[in-house]
């Protein structure tokens, strides 16, 4: 693809062995500190005007002083490996090899870290940065609670973006939105008996049974709309007995549901409500709390409605004009992310948000996971593009 180039050769060499020393660094959620640290030094060394660790972790650089306030956020953390030995390349070497670069993190999203921390220093050079006020923030514990670090760090800084870019892995697609998120557990109680008379007791795991049979049909009949289908997994299940010879008193599943534009919150519990219609059974969040690497409590409420950006919205139109002149060539198609994002928090604030970022997030979370160098190196220079037309 050819391209209106931004970066030196110099400049490529650094952006990749900062991507390359990221994922030499294991930064599990809750154990990013390494990571943080590491890219709080880097800009510095790249001459942020400021760079800032808030009190949960996430490091922030701003750039310039302007009354348009411009953000992109990537994540440090990753999901953990626990098949090391079953990767064809060491998932913490960050060898670049046969032009991809490979490793833990490489797609989700340590590339799109080193991408944006570069984009924000080479607008400053090149003075796109000197009417704005530019932030650049690599946050933490995004696996488990998206959007979580966002919400800290905007309250504890005061910071408010006037525009979002969430560099989440898209092909170095512009992606217009996401599905939301919900997770819910079901509870169902029963009656414990010795298990040579379980007639004196009540089974909470097969009170459970239909209760899972619902969901599974719930699943199937979710209507597809304009393309984009909802989902609903069971994800895990549990129970509570005196003994392996008891009948079981309680049991527990966990429940993700993937929602499309045009669901809404009453419409989730409502469809939760008929699920337990009749059954001996309560609901509630998913609710997950956390301990940041800072030992920062985190207390998570897992319901994000979906979203999307306008292509008629001034955000959308600078994307497009900045990858037009990118790629010397306009965008032929936009993403929408299945997974949810840190996006959440600012959307949910009124920020006008959109996502652009390197890698093929089909790989994120797998086994030899590996990103495209030249991704890496083109979403840099359309970020930097991107900072000139806002």
């Amino acid at each position: 693809m050819k391209t209106n180039k931004l970066l030196t050769p110099n400049l490529e060499q650094e952006i990749l062995a900062f991507a390359q020393n990221l994922i030499r660094i294991k930064s599990y959620s809750g154990q990013e500190e390494e990571a943080i640290k590491l890219v709080e030094a880097k800009m510095k060394s790249l001459g942020y005007d400021e760079v800032i660790i808030d009190t949960m972790g996430n490091v922030v650089g701003r750039i310039g002083n302007g009354k348009k306030i411009i953000m992109f956020d990537a994540h440090v953390d990753t999901v953990t490996v626990n098949d090391e030995s079953a990767w064809k390349i060491p998932p913490f070497s960050g060898l670049v090899k046969n032009g991809r670069l490979h490793g833990r993190g490489s797609v989700d999203m340590k590339s799109a870290v080193a991408a944006s921390v570069y984009a924000g220093a080479l607008a400053k050079k090149l003075g796109y940065t000197s009417d704005k006020t530019l932030f650049v923030s690599c946050t933490v514990f995004e696996e488990d609670c998206d959007g979580e670090n966002l919400k800290h760090l905007f309250n504890e800084l005061g910071i408010k973006p006037d525009y979002m870019v969430i560099c989440e892995p898209s092909n170095n697609a512009i992606a217009l939105g996401h599905k939301g998120k919900a997770q819910f557990v079901i509870k169902t109680k029963g009656i414990s008996a010795h298990g040579a008379t379980p007639e004196k007791g009540h089974n909470a795991i097969y009170e459970m049974a239909e209760i899972i049979q619902r969901v599974e049909k719930a699943n199937s009949e979710l209507p597809i709309i304009n393309g984009i289908k909802g989902t609903l997994v069971l994800s895990k299940i549990s129970s509570v007995s005196a003994s392996l010879n008891a009948v079981p008193s309680e049991c527990e599943i966990y429940l993700d549901r993937r929602m499309i534009p045009g669901e809404t919150e009453e419409m989730i519990t409502q469809e939760i409500e008929q699920i337990i219609d009749g059954k001996n059974a309560i609901w509630e969040f998913g609710i997950l709390n956390r301990k940041s690497w800072t030992g920062l409590n985190i207390h998570y409420v897992p319901f994000h409605l979906a979203w999307s950006i306008d292509l008629t919205h001034q955000l959308t139109k600078s994307c497009i004009e900045a990858y037009t002149e990118y790629f010397k060539k306009q965008p032929t198609k936009f993403d929408f992310w299945d997974f949810s994002t840190n996006a959440v928090t600012p959307v949910s604030m009124g920020i006008p948000t959109i996502g652009f970022g390197p890698g093929n997030y089909h790989l994120a979370h797998m086994r030899d996971e590996s990103c495209d160098t030249q991704e890496i190196l083109d979403a840099c220079s359309f970020y930097t593009k991107l900072i000139s037309k806002i």
